[in-house]
């Protein structure tokens, strides 16, 4: 019996269920490592979920961020978006201080 059928829960719904449920308000996302998720999915499903949070990513199911220790998961309407105009200030005139 495989763990998806004993536990009535498959790889994707176990990610989306554990950024609702580890995440700690007032931050909309999850630590992989630091919240225990990367290690539950490896007691969960035998196996590492880096490769199906990329590939979940990678189809906009989900948000990955890079940080220090690991990545941070995001549901993608809970995702920070990039702050506009960066590039239009690195790259426009410079500006004189007042």
């Amino acid at each position: 019996m495989s763990e998806e059928s004993r536990s009535g829960i498959g790889e994707e719904e176990f990610v989306y269920r554990a950024i609702k449920r580890l995440r700690k308000p007032p931050y909309r996302g999850i630590h992989s490592v630091f919240s225990g998720f990367n290690q539950a999915f490896k007691e969960h499903f035998g196996k590492n979920p880096i490769e199906l949070t990329q590939k979940m990513a990678g189809e906009g199911k989900i948000v990955t961020r890079p940080v220090k220790g690991g990545v941070m998961l995001y549901l993608p309407e809970d995702a920070p978006q990039p702050q506009k105009g960066v590039l239009e200030k690195i790259l426009g005139p410079e500006e004189e201080s007042a």
